[in-house]
Parts: structure tokens; C-alpha cells; sequence
């Protein structure tokens, strides 16, 4: 009885295994908002990391984070890395922008798991002085990633953060001056 209970979990195990691996490479999540903004006043926002940083998700999910800023803070070559027990160890890059319409990120992952994706963030007008802003994010998917993905839906996960950010952005985009 113990031999036949075996085999079949070991048999399911390696069916999980095989269907892991037909599982597609790569992976992108993708989120977008209208704001009432134009694409200048908002790029601003995405393009300078230290702005970034006042409405990224990520930063408000661990107040301990701790993070250090490159000399350059804005446009291609300003990098961010951060540490944190709560968002993992890590690394961003704006590797290209074209105002006031596409900045793209180097995002590379070093705990609790090692990733190396892109983000980007393109920005459309969208009627009389609005913006839809989208934020996309892609990668390749390793096997083991794969094997995880299985049991954790990533577009759901990272796709509320983007969400969150998104609203964020809108709240800092839009405060009135001086509040």
C-alpha cells in the first residue's frame, strides 16, 4: 500500500515537473491609468528616481528600506538599489528614455530569488490634458521560476503593486500645489 502511494506521488510529481517545463519563457504584466495630467508633468514623476520614489509601491511597503541613490538621479545612468527584509536586495537602472513618452528600467534582483527583468513605462496623451500611463513588466522565466509559477499567479501579485503604484502616482501627480 506504502509502494503504491509512493508511486503515484512520484508519479504526479514528475507529471507537475513535465508541465512546468511547457510553460512559456518569458512573462510580462502590464498595468495602465488615465490621470489627469499632461505626459510632461507626469514623466517627471517616472524619469527622476528620487521622484519615482515618493509613489513607488515598494518603497511604502518597508519604511526600513534602505537605499542609495547613484550620482546621476534622473535620465539614462541614474541607478537606485535598495535592501529590504521585506521587498528583497536589489538593483534599477533607467536604461532609456524619450520624453515625455517611454522610460525603460533594468531591474536586477538579487534576494530573496535572482532576476534580471525590464520595466517600462510609456505615457500617451489621452484627451485634454490627461495621460494613460502604463507600466510593463518582462523577463525571461527559468525553469525553477517556471515550477513556481505554477503555484503563484505573477500577473495577479506583481499587477496589485502596479495597480497601488499607479494610484499613487495619480494622488502625487495631482495634489494641489502647496499641500
Amino acid at each position: 500500500m506504502l509502494k503504491t502511494i509512493a508511486l503515484i506521488l512520484l508519479a504526479a510529481l514528475g507529471l507537475l515537473l513535465a508541465y512546468a517545463a511547457t510553460r512559456p519563457d518569458t512573462f510580462r504584466v502590464e498595468r495602465s491609468r488615465v490621470i489627469a495630467a499632461p505626459p510632461e508633468r507626469v514623466f517627471g514623476l517616472i524619469h527622476d528616481l528620487r521622484q519615482f520614489n515618493t509613489w513607488n509601491p515598494y518603497e511604502r511597503k518597508d519604511p526600513a528600506l534602505k537605499g542609495e541613490y547613484s550620482a546621476t538621479t534622473a535620465g539614462p545612468g541614474a541607478r537606485y538599489a535598495w535592501q529590504s527584509d521585506k521587498v528583497g536586495t536589489g538593483s534599477m537602472e533607467i536604461v532609456d528614455a524619450t520624453a515625455p513618452h517611454r522610460v525603460d528600467m533594468k531591474l536586477d534582483f538579487v534576494a530573496p530569488f535572482e532576476a534580471h527583468n525590464r520595466a517600462e513605462f510609456t505615457l500617451q496623451p489621452e484627451g485634454a490634458g490627461a495621460t494613460r500611463v502604463t507600466w510593463a513588466l518582462h523577463g525571461p522565466v527559468p525553469y525553477l521560476a517556471k515550477i513556481a509559477h505554477l503555484f503563484f499567479n505573477m500577473d495577479r501579485m506583481v499587477g496589485q503593486d502596479f495597480e497601488d503604484g499607479l494610484a499613487y502616482l495619480q494622488a502625487v501627480v495631482q495634489k494641489p500645489a502647496g499641500s
